[in-house]
């Protein structure tokens, strides 16, 4: 891990593309901002592990007996 010392309004680079500053500090908190390209995207580390979870679910075989029942529904 790298570990970086920060003040506000100083900030990092993350290659060539995306800068994360120091916006304020509060007593136990840091605000960061985030200056990143659209097609990245940003969570908050809990966030990100409840997106990962869901999406394994998702991805989840089904049992045969619903692929089964799939494909004896008739058409409408």
């Amino acid at each position: 891990m790298l570990i970086l010392t920060r003040k506000p309004e100083e900030s990092i680079m993350v290659g060539d593309d995306i800068e994360i500053k120091v916006l304020g500090i509060q007593e136990n908190q840091v605000r960061l901002g985030i200056t990143a390209p659209k097609h990245v995207s940003i969570h908050r580390r809990e966030i990100y592990l409840t997106i990962q979870e869901e999406n394994s679910e998702a991805a989840a075989t089904p049992s045969l007996s619903v692929l089964a029942d799939l494909f004896q529904a008739k058409p409408e």
